[in-house]
């Protein structure tokens, strides 16, 4: 009896110890599907994607499509009963939806799996408010922290903004890096004067134009609604955040209300303008001599602040739909590709990294990377409210108002008194005030 007790033992512990060695092994010959964007970014993760299979036997197939395609082909995959995609990729905006919907897995219940946990991970390295801005739902207001939120993904693509400016321009014209609004204003009246294009900018009517307001309203102390889902872009933040636009189309280079992100990054990539205020993935491009005539003329510094620090939070998240059929092999993989190795190696195929640690430990090598570091505290997980709602708000109320504030002359109060009434026709339609009557 004690022969055959002891030999159970020693099996188990072998299985343990097979287990512990090799977490991977049970999940050996499984093909799991991705589905993300075609961007540089998530190209750069492909190298490491190749390195899992080899590392680990596990295949993996790629769907990488244009990010204007992504969420219509991930709806109708994740709403089929067994649906082929095992992680997804989602923009911020689509997390609620994708929640709502029932789509996607709670994370926390891989979390109570200890075979699945990596002890090496360290969550706590993720920067805290891009986890929260991309990640978390279902507390306060529905998408951001709170008792009742979970959480459903990782942060990967994710991103703040910060500020680059031409640091030779700036020496030869003896102008100090601007902290506060107050300062970007005079920094950007005196460029002006000098004939030198000042702060480039999106501008294009919809969803540009709309970003680039946000940018500058979350420092000014302004939101979209209140805590009871008024909408209040007429406030006199929210207002003073619009001045900010028009003082920026009529300073910064010709063409803004016509551009998108990539116009605006181009310009001051192209030497034409002196500032750039955006997302903080700016770095790898000012550094490219193939797209950019500015490298080695960029300083970098913090968003400035106004009432107070806030600056954007924006991006992507990793996560499993609800109906992948390879969940537990899904989870090693999302933490694979995102741990403190590969968050580093993503770096040097051409990706921005996630980790703290990854900022902190090239910090020396990349002049963005301190600031960004610094910035972090200071991204704002309400920068946007993301509600389902959002997307017909930011194009058809605010991007046609903001228009009219940087194409026009016109007083803006009544521009954005207008927004604001259009705003709270379209939540008294999908229901947000129905328990106050």
């Amino acid at each position: 009896m004690k022969k055959i007790l002891l030999s159970c033992v020693v099996g188990a512990v072998a299985l343990a110890t097979s287990v512990v060695g090799n977490p991977y092994e049970k999940y050996k010959g499984t093909t799991l599907v991705i589905s993300w964007p075609s961007l540089g970014g998530f190209k750069a993760a492909e190298p490491i994607l190749k390195q899992f299979t080899k590392d680990t036997g596990i295949e993996v197939e790629v769907d990488a499509l244009p990010y204007l395609k992504l969420r219509d082909r991930q709806l109708v995959e994740m709403s089929k009963s067994r649906g082929e995609y095992d992680i997804v990729s989602w923009v911020v905006m689509w997390k609620g939806e994708y929640v709502n919907k029932g789509l996607l897995t709670p994370l926390s219940q891989m979390y109570t799996n200890i075979d699945l946990i990596d002890p090496d991970y360290d969550f706590d390295d993720l920067p805290k408010k891009l986890v929260e801005n991309g990640s978390i739902v279902g507390g306060k207001k529905g998408y951001l922290p709170g008792i009742t939120g979970g959480l459903y993904g990782i942060p990967f693509e994710a991103e703040t903004s910060i500020l680059a400016y031409r640091k030779d321009l700036f020496e030869q014209h003896n102008i100090e890096v601007p902290k506060t609004y107050d300062d970007m204003r005079a920094v950007m009246q005196k460029l002006y004067a000098l004939g030198i294009p000042a702060l480039t900018s999106r501008g294009k009517t919809g969803h540009q134009v709309t970003a680039a307001y946000l940018l500058h309203l979350a420092p000014m102390g302004g939101r979209i609604f209140d805590d009871n889902w008024n909408p209040i872009v007429n406030s006199k933040e929210s207002v003073a955040a619009a001045e900010f636009m028009r003082l920026v189309a009529k300073t910064g280079p010709k063409g803004i209300p016509t551009f998108g992100f990539g116009e605006a990054t181009a310009a001051f990539l192209q030497g034409d303008a002196a500032m750039y205020l955006d997302s903080m993935k700016v770095g790898p491009r000012i550094r490219n001599p193939k797209i950019s005539k500015v490298v080695g003329k960029v300083g970098y510094a913090l968003h400035p602040t106004d009432v107070r620090c806030g600056s954007e939070t924006g991006g992507f998240a990793l996560g499993i739909p609800a109906n992948s059929k390879n969940k537990e092999a899904a989870f090693l993989l999302i933490q694979y590709l995102s741990n403190k190795e590969n968050d580093l190696k993503r770096v040097d195929y051409g990706g921005v990294p996630t980790r703290l640690s990854t900022f902190k430990a090239l910090s020396d090598k990349y002049a963005d990377y301190p600031v960004i570091m610094a910035q972090m505290p200071c991204a704002d997980p309400d920068w946007r409210p993301l509600i389902p709602e959002w997307n017909e708000i930011n194009i058809d109320a605010l991007g046609q108002a903001l228009t009219k504030v940087i194409t026009t002359d016109d007083p803006i109060q009544p521009i954005m008194d207008e927004a604001n009434e259009k705003i709270r026709k379209i939540m008294e339609r999908e229901g947000y005030y129905v328990w106050k009557k």
